[in-house]
């Protein structure tokens, strides 16, 4: 069994849970309402800036140049992708535009379950192994591929929705997922068998965490003091 059908494996009931949730059944059917989305896409953004951080740590981590070329550039599309979302998005759900600097965002505007998410991803990139780093950031390639290929077929009444599965089930997309995953293959015939069960328990957390960012959104969360 290759690296990646091991740690797929691993979640196959908690990407099942994600296709289950109703933030995702509501994308597709068009029922979804907006103010959830609106959370989804402000959290997103900010988000998207500490998972660009991980990246590039991932990246001045990898013995390969290859590799690091990889993360670099997709540290630098996570934060375009951060940017057009905020304009895009942001615009149509009547948000005011991002600050020009990238600044101006109150701490307390990243939510709970964003800050749990990015805090976790930026341990294991800072205090883990290089392994241990590409296992925590996988899963938000490769669920959202699977999520977005998923969803493609279906789309949404919801033009708004439709674009957003759109850039998710975008050949584009899944062409840089298959990149990493190959990679993350490559590295599975180098680590050892503990490294390995590290890397699948970041691997799984990191899961975990994506289905709670779906439902904090539908749950519309906020810090309770």
């Amino acid at each position: 069994m290759s690296l990646t059908d091991e740690l797929w494996s691993d979640i196959e009931s908690i990407y099942a849970e994600i296709l289950a949730h109703p933030f995702v059944r509501g994308l597709t059917d068009g029922t979804l309402p907006r103010a959830a989305f609106r959370h989804f896409v402000e959290q997103d953004s900010l988000y998207l800036r500490d998972y660009a951080r991980a990246l590039a740590l991932c990246g001045a981590r990898a013995p390969q140049t290859s590799a690091l070329q990889a993360f670099v550039e997709d540290a630098v599309g996570a934060l375009a992708a951060e940017q057009e979302m905020l304009a895009g998005f942001g615009a149509e759900l009547g948000d005011e535009p991002p600050p020009a600097s990238g600044r101006g965002y109150p701490q307390e505007l990243v939510l709970p379950t964003t800050r749990a998410y990015t805090s976790h991803l930026l341990a294991v990139a800072h205090g883990g192994s290089y392994a241990e780093a590409v296992g925590a950031v996988l899963p938000c390639y490769w669920i959202y591929a699977r999520v977005g290929e998923h969803l493609l077929a279906k789309s949404s009444p919801d033009p708004l929705y439709a674009r957003w599965i759109a850039a998710y089930g975008d050949e584009a997309f899944q062409s840089v997922v298959r990149r990493v995953l190959e990679l993350t293959d490559a590295l599975g015939a180098e680590v050892s068998p503990v490294e390995r069960d590290r890397m699948r328990e970041r691997f799984t957390t990191s899961s975990r965490y994506e289905w709670m960012f779906w439902d904090a959104a539908w749950q519309g969360e906020r810090w309770p003091v």
